[in-house]
């Protein structure tokens, strides 16, 4: 394999991963998975910065989705309504004015997956700044008390009496 085929598999790998940055899961229903973040969500703002291209996304269900802009630095958008394939899409983008992403005024836009037909966008209701670093936290405790219940480990000490 010579280094030019060599880099197109790496871009490749590195494309796939950030587009399946969306299926991690903490063994949460869509619902459960939503509240949680919402729990992790300042108030909302206008607007975010926004330079042409995602560090990754999160589905929330079909009404909402978490982007990542930067590693540490991710937002909850939240849509009027469904939008169709959210919950099962490979990838999706973001349009913008001038590098800025605005609720009521931009939208998510839905790519690729078995509907390859032209999709309506949808409308970004609203923008919410979301503490990464807690947020991470609990997904990382979610994960250890789903792990701890599979084991069948007690998660308390039997009391010696």
């Amino acid at each position: 394999m010579n280094h030019k085929t060599r880099m197109l598999s790496f871009s490749a790998a590195a494309v796939l991963s950030l587009l399946g940055a969306g299926c991690a899961t903490t063994g949460l229903t869509n619902a459960q998975e939503l509240d949680l973040y919402r729990a992790h969500a300042g108030e909302p703002v206008k607007s975010f910065t926004f330079f042409g291209q995602l560090n990754g996304w999160a589905p929330l269900g079909d009404t909402a989705l978490a982007v990542w802009t930067r590693p540490g630095q991710a937002f909850l958008l939240e849509l009027p309504g469904r939008c169709l394939d959210l919950d099962s899409a490979p990838a999706i983008t973001v349009t913008n004015q001038g590098s800025r992403v605005y609720a009521r005024f931009d939208d998510v836009l839905v790519l690729g997956g078995l509907h390859n037909s032209f999709r309506m966008p949808c409308r970004i209701d609203t923008i919410r700044p979301l503490d990464v670093k807690a947020l991470r936290q609990a997904q990382k405790s979610l994960r250890e008390a789903k792990a701890t219940e599979r084991s069948g480990a007690p998660t308390t000490q039997p009391s010696g009496t």
